[in-house]
């Protein structure tokens, strides 16, 4: 067991760094909007309401995570959701969300 511990840490602060890059509920808006395909930034920073400024932050947060990935084409750049599971995930989330009023365990 002792010898597995540094893996677990490790493993542990990788996943926290995703956790932490999504920690925000403008960073939960853009991956819900990436859900239904790439965007550009300009249509991120209309959802968002911010300046580009803070959106390319945002999105700069969340792409050295590994959560986005990007693609310039001529002066605009899209993003995409990097990896599909989010989905699940964000279906397990909702569950765990919508459990905590009625106390019911999540079903997953």
């Amino acid at each position: 067991m002792r010898t597995r511990l540094p893996h677990r840490k490790a493993t542990a602060s990788r996943r926290s760094s995703v956790v932490k890059a999504m920690a925000h509920p403008t960073r939960l808006l853009f991956m819900e909007l990436l859900l239904d395909g790439e965007k550009c930034v300009c249509e991120l920073t209309e959802a968002a309401g911010c300046d580009i400024t803070t959106v390319s932050k945002h999105l700069a947060v969340m792409k050295k995570a590994g959560l986005l990935a990007s693609e310039k084409r001529g002066l605009q750049v899209f993003y995409q959701i990097a990896c599909p599971c989010f989905v699940e995930f964000f279906r397990c989330i909702d569950l765990i969300a919508s459990s905590q009023n009625t106390r019911l365990r999540c079903a997953c």
